[in-house]
């Protein structure tokens, strides 16, 4: 048995088919919705991490491939986590092919948790001190995935203390028409308010009138209640 088979005999031990409906429809797989297609195994995520654990520093870019271009949802998560993994890892010394490979296979990086758990420790990271044009490429494709992974990759940024680029993108995504990106925009808006609530008052005051109200309330969640209402009341 080589590295792949062992590698997906330890995630399939864990598949329970109890948790392939409820993981469709969490992440809506039927016809017209964001994630139709996509197809499930039940596995749940600390169970890939255990398995991402025992095989990410023995990993190469064919071995990760191969589960990354997988149909199934749990072995892309997988692929992803290993890359974050070896990314973070200090013996792993190679961030800009992981970088690249990441932006290379981005079409696979294709539901919200994938994009989630992995673009703001890999593409974020890499990002904070070089050109970040990839991400206002992405936030201004028609691509809802790319949306996505340039507005969370932004929070990266925000941990470093750098919020321009966040800002600047949210304003480019603020008159977008999917759920997913007004909540991403709003927990964006959100985190840099945690960290410089002025600017995130600032930046409010002069859109949230034409914000999506989904995405005004995921980004004034923890402003003190009066003002969260003032906001909503449109009493600023």
């Amino acid at each position: 048995m080589n590295k792949i088979e062992k590698i997906k005999k330890d995630l399939d031990n864990f598949i329970d088919s109890d948790n392939i409906n409820t993981y469709k429809r969490f992440f809506k797989t039927n016809i017209g919705e964001y994630a139709h297609k996509d197809i499930f195994l039940g596995i749940k995520v600390p169970d890939i991490r255990k398995i991402v654990k025992k095989f990410y520093f023995t990993l190469n870019f064919e071995e990760i491939k191969e589960f990354l271009h997988s149909p199934y949802h749990e072995y892309r998560m997988f692929a992803l986590l290993v890359l974050t993994h070896q990314y973070k890892s200090k013996k792993i010394n190679k961030k800009d092919e992981i970088f690249n490979f990441y932006i290379i296979n981005i079409s696979w990086v294709n539901n919200w948790d994938l994009i989630d758990v992995t673009s703001s420790h890999i593409v974020g990271d890499y990002l904070i001190k070089k050109d970040k044009s990839i991400l206002y490429e992405f936030a201004t494709s028609n691509n809802l995935w790319k949306k996505r992974v340039s507005i969370i990759s932004t929070f990266a940024f925000i941990n470093n203390g750098n919020y321009h680029d966040t800002l600047k993108i949210a304003d480019i995504l603020l008159e977008d028409k999917h759920d997913l990106i007004h909540k991403a925009v709003g927990w964006a808006i959100r985190n840099v308010g945690k960290k410089d609530e002025n600017t995130m008052i600032e930046f409010l005051n002069q859109r949230y009138k034409k914000m999506p109200r989904t995405m005004l309330r995921y980004a004034i969640e923890k402003l003190p209640e009066k003002l969260r209402q003032n906001y909503l009341k449109t009493k600023i």
